[in-house]
């Protein structure tokens, strides 16, 4: 078995917050990380200030590449073989090509409680429907939007009179810590996806995995 770094590969839109804190993880030691390359869809995404500052090559290929986009990013990602392509806040649909190309090695880090609320403007759903419960999920990508296997969650309490904002700015930290555990499963080569069933130490979880409050999958 493979126990050196995990080459990852991130993509990113906006602040880089998720991709921030796998570089912090990396560097104290909790994560035995390659951050091999770091992929913006926008030229003015502040987070790849936190590429460049790590020293993690970065490229930018935005909408503005059209119906090459997707080419574009398998051809950037093959030469560094990531063993693992985290899309963290990343805010573009993927195409067949780069699902494909790494199927069972991409995943995504998605604001709700998959199966529920696929898409957009989750937080603000989730309080027009009325649920006690919120939080954020990891599946492996396929191709159809945010249906892949739900790899691992984490659940936080809907507040009275909580508003969007409210309920996002509590759920961010907690989605930090969910892609900090997550990301080391595959660190230490635990997880994985065969027959589209994600398998953990080579058996297949009947559910996905939730992290508690003390930041350990329960």
């Amino acid at each position: 078995m493979n126990t050196g770094p995990l080459r990852t590969a991130v993509l990113i839109s906006g602040t880089g917050s998720n991709l921030k804190t796998l570089i912090e993880a990396s560097n104290r030691g909790r994560l035995n990380l390659d951050l091999c390359q770091v992929i913006s869809s926008r030229a003015d995404a502040p987070g790849l200030e936190h590429a460049r500052t790590a020293g993690i090559p970065a490229e930018v290929i935005s909408e503005s590449d059209g119906g090459l986009q997707d080419q574009k990013i398998t051809a950037c990602l093959r030469p560094h073989d990531p063993e693992l392509v985290v899309l963290a806040g990343y805010m573009r649909i993927l195409g067949r090509q780069p699902v494909e190309a790494f199927s069972g090695r991409m995943i995504n880090l998605h604001p709700s409680l998959l199966p529920l609320f696929p898409g957009l403007d989750t937080y603000r759903r989730v309080l027009e429907a009325g649920n006690p419960m919120h939080g954020a999920s990891i599946h492996f990508v396929t191709s159809e939007l945010d249906a892949g296997p739900v790899i691992a969650q984490v659940q936080v309490p809907v507040r009275e009179n909580d508003t969007p904002g409210d309920l996002a700015a509590r759920v961010g930290p907690r989605e930090h810590a969910l892609l900090t555990a997550t990301v080391e499963l595959f660190a230490r080569r635990r997880v994985e996806m065969s027959h589209e069933q994600v398998l953990l130490d080579g058996q297949p979880i009947s559910q996905p995995l939730q992290l508690n409050e003390a930041n350990v999958f329960a």
